[in-house]
């Protein structure tokens, strides 16, 4: 499912085609788990994020003349949903809980495809929230300089010092985690 099928999707589900929002459901949900998972570090509690983000598009029924306007808007309610979750809960996971937690789940499974990967994702809960959220964004949001200073109200200095930071402190967990910045 390519993410420009998910405006016209939504696009669809707006004129009366009911089905026509699963298009945007699949285009999007992946990508919003993981950054909500930055933020909530609990794979449950980022996709219940997700969910709640979709249901706000829903409830909400904006139009978008583009697919970057749509994007943001579902990238910036997540955020939002993700640190009401955390404000209310007042309690954050530590990363060996949220660990054990995946072990004993199946869908754990489903969103590790491999050791490496697991790895990575593990150095990437390491970084300070900021320098996740920009890595997110850019290297699999697909976000670029301009959309991440709209999305966190920021200036593109401050992107730029963000990622370049972010980018030397991953490089820097890979390697006091004894994995080759150069072999992913």
């Amino acid at each position: 499912m390519s993410i420009d099928k998910g405006l016209v999707g939504y696009n669809r589900f707006l004129q009366g085609e009911k089905q026509a929002l699963e298009d945007t459901v699949r285009a999007y949900s992946d990508a919003l788990v993981r950054f909500a998972r930055c933020y909530v570090k609990d794979y449950g509690v980022a996709e219940d994020v997700m969910e709640d983000t979709f249901v706000a598009l829903i409830l909400k029924r904006k139009t978008f003349k583009e697919e970057e306007q749509l994007r943001a808007y579902l990238y910036q309610t997540a955020r939002n949903k993700a640190l009401d979750f955390l404000r209310k809960s007042k309690r954050l996971s530590s990363l060996n809980d949220c660990a054990e937690r995946f072990v004993q789940t199946h869908t754990e499974e489903t969103y590790y495809r491999s050791a490496e990967v697991r790895e990575v994702r593990l150095v990437m809960e390491k970084l300070p929230k900021q320098y996740q959220e920009v890595l997110l964004l850019h290297y699999f949001g697909g976000y670029t300089i301009e959309e991440m200073c709209e999305l966190l109200k920021k200036e593109s200095k401050q992107i730029y010092n963000l990622l370049a930071r972010a980018k030397l402190s991953f490089k820097q967990q890979l390697k006091k985690d004894g994995m080759h910045y150069e072999d992913l």
